[in-house]
């Protein structure tokens, strides 16, 4: 009876190993990167699904994966290191680079959403805020004179040019700029802006 001599690669239906394979990929050799992906396929995906944990997300990355081998193959320097070695690297890095895609993005959504919650409070305090100088401005403006207090307001809140408020007040031009003048001097004091 004869020893039966161990299987290797090529009775596996792999006739060369992962580095020759490699090598003929980076040639463009469909066959190659078929036989290849037969052969590295189940460690790559395995590498994938330990890192990420998700199904879905270990698919994408291990077509990604398998994409940059077929695509980057030509980098492959097989005095430098074995062929599963460089792509087992590859598949790591990728695997990190979605872990870490991840949690920035739900980093940044978490933040969009406390954000979000702190908003309508934020717009609550803006109106609050916005009534209260309303009702200041509206008690210092009483301590105006009439025609300061008409001036202002035709200028300040309806848009006026100073001709155009003398125009309507029937005064002329200078006492408007006057009376507008001494009126904001009084509004800044009674509102206690520092100019």
């Amino acid at each position: 009876m004869q020893p039966v001599a161990p299987l290797g690669p090529e009775d596996l239906g792999h006739p060369a190993g992962a580095e020759e394979l490699l090598l003929r990929v980076a040639r463009g050799d469909e066959d190659a990167f078929g036989q290849l992906y037969d052969l590295v396929s189940g460690g790559v995906f395995g590498l994938v699904r330990r890192v990420l944990r998700d199904q879905a997300q270990s698919e994408e990355v291990f077509q990604e994966v398998m994409l940059e081998i077929w695509r980057t193959a030509s980098r492959f320097d097989p005095e430098r290191g074995k062929a599963m070695t460089w792509i087992l690297t590859m598949t790591h890095r990728r695997a990190v680079d979605r872990v870490r895609s991840a949690q920035a993005a739900a980093n940044r959504d978490q933040r969009v959403a406390m954000m979000d919650a702190t908003r309508p409070f934020d717009q609550v305090v803006e109106q609050v805020t916005e009534r209260l100088e309303q009702r200041k401005v509206r008690r210092c403006l009483a301590f105006l004179t009439d025609l300061q207090r008409e001036s202002v307001q035709l200028a300040y809140y309806q848009g006026h040019s100073y001709p155009e408020v003398a125009s309507l007040l029937g005064v002329p031009l200078g006492t408007v700029k006057t009376r507008m003048r001494d009126g904001l001097i009084r509004l800044r004091d009674c509102l206690g802006v520092t100019v």
